[in-house]
């Protein structure tokens, strides 16, 4: 199963690395075609071409090294070491002016831009932070785990991590439980925190799980996890709860 999810990993990397080359190519592309100039080929990967089609004059292909791109521009610098060498000489065209070389050289790093905006407001509104982040209270323990054997349970309000203030539970702030964990360096981790009116102290001895060689090293945990709002997510149709009026949505309290 980590095999499956390395290749996975690999293979994410690998999309989001090809995504990237295609828009920023597409951005001198898209360039070129505005001011006019002389456009022999739009290649996505190197090496001998797996595909190629000719539309309206362009030759579209897909490399067969799944690695760069490139936009075959004559009238811009040459590039025939790694494009080859094209249908018309240089010299046999017009020349472009200095406004046009900017331009279309702006245009793929601008347009790299652009695709990292949308990611970010992607991000900004599917991963928001949910409620359960924004708490320091303990849902889970391990019952084997190091914050289970310090004293820790369900329910206590962590106040301090590592003799530091905490207004969160997950990354990447700094101030949140896991990261202060994650940043502690003694053997012990003394960790203020409350149940009920009394402020108490813990002293769990963090653990760092088992890696295979290929995996990254482990980060410093203590095994708790936030506490959750108990939402309904789906009611299975003629179900005692359906039957009994909880819908999506509803929070249960107790």
């Amino acid at each position: 199963m980590q095999v499956l999810m390395t290749v996975l990993i690999v293979l994410e990397v690998l999309l989001l690395f090809n995504l990237l080359i295609f828009v920023h190519e597409l951005g001198h592309f898209l360039a070129a075609r505005w001011r006019g100039l002389k456009i022999e080929r739009f290649a996505i990967w190197f090496g001998k071409p797996i595909w190629k089609k000719k539309i309206g004059g362009v030759e579209y292909c897909l490399g067969s090294i799944p690695a760069g791109g490139y936009v075959s521009l004559p009238q811009m610098a040459p590039m025939d070491l790694i494009e080859g060498k094209g249908e018309e000489k240089k010299e046999t065209l017009p020349p472009i002016s200095a406004m046009d070389k900017i331009i279309v050289a702006i245009a793929g790093p601008l347009f790299s831009f652009l695709l990292a905006i949308a990611f970010a407001v992607i991000v900004w509104m599917v991963g928001k932070p949910g409620e359960a982040d924004k708490t320091t209270t303990i849902g889970w323990v391990d019952l084997n785990g190091p914050a289970w054997n310090a004293g820790l349970r369900p329910g206590d309000e962590i106040l301090e991590v590592d003799n530091k203030p905490v207004s969160q539970f997950a990354p990447p702030a700094q101030d949140s439980v896991t990261w202060r964990i994650i940043a502690s360096e003694g053997t012990n981790i003394p960790i203020k925190y409350k149940r009920g009116e009394e402020v108490r102290m813990a002293y769990p001895v963090p653990i760092r799980r088992a890696t295979k060689w290929y995996e990254r090293k482990a980060l410093r945990q203590i095994l708790i996890a936030p506490a959750h709002e108990a939402f309904i997510h789906e009611v299975a149709t003629n179900s005692p709860a359906a039957l009994a009026g909880l819908r999506r949505g509803d929070k249960l309290v107790a």
